[in-house]
C-alpha cells in the first residue's frame, strides 16, 4: 500500500511539473509575434503558389502560417474553426490549379481517424520578408 501511495505521489509530482511547464507556453498571439519579428509585411496577395519545396504549414489562433524559409512566411487571416491545425490536425483544400486563393474553404481532418474537426475560409495572404 506505501508503494502505490508513493507511486502516487511521484505521478502528482510529475503531473504538477508538466502543468507548470504548459503555464510557460506561450499564447498564439505571442508565438505569432515571435515568428514576424524583424520581418517586413509586404503588399496583401489573393493567391499564392502552393508548389514550394519544404513549406510549414501551422497555426497561431486564426492566423495559417506558411513558412517558406527562414526569410519568408505568408500569413492569411482566417474566418476562424482551423485552429486545430496548431494540435496536429492536417488542412486539406481542393485545389484546382497550383494556387491558394483567399475565399477557399479549408478543413482540419485528425489524421489516424480521418474525422472532420472544422472549417475556414482563408483570407488574404500576407508575405513577411526579414531584410
Amino acid at each position: 500500500m506505501r508503494r502505490l501511495a508513493a507511486v502516487l505521489l511521484i505521478a502528482g509530482v510529475g503531473l504538477g511539473a508538466g502543468g507548470a511547464a504548459l503555464a510557460k507556453r506561450d499564447t498564439p498571439e505571442l508565438a505569432y509575434q515571435k515568428l514576424i519579428a524583424g520581418k517586413v509585411a509586404g503588399k496583401p496577395q489573393s493567391c499564392i503558389d502552393t508548389r514550394f519545396r519544404q513549406a510549414q504549414l501551422s497555426a497561431y489562433g486564426d492566423k495559417l502560417i506558411y513558412r517558406v524559409s527562414d526569410k519568408l512566411v505568408y500569413v492569411s487571416q482566417t474566418t476562424g474553426g482551423c485552429e486545430r491545425v496548431a494540435q496536429g490536425d492536417a488542412l486539406v483544400t481542393r485545389q484546382y490549379q497550383t494556387r491558394t486563393c483567399s475565399g477557399d474553404i479549408a478543413t482540419t481532418v485528425q489524421p489516424v481517424p480521418g474525422i472532420t474537426t472544422g472549417s475556414c475560409a482563408l483570407g488574404d495572404f500576407t508575405p513577411y520578408t526579414k531584410p
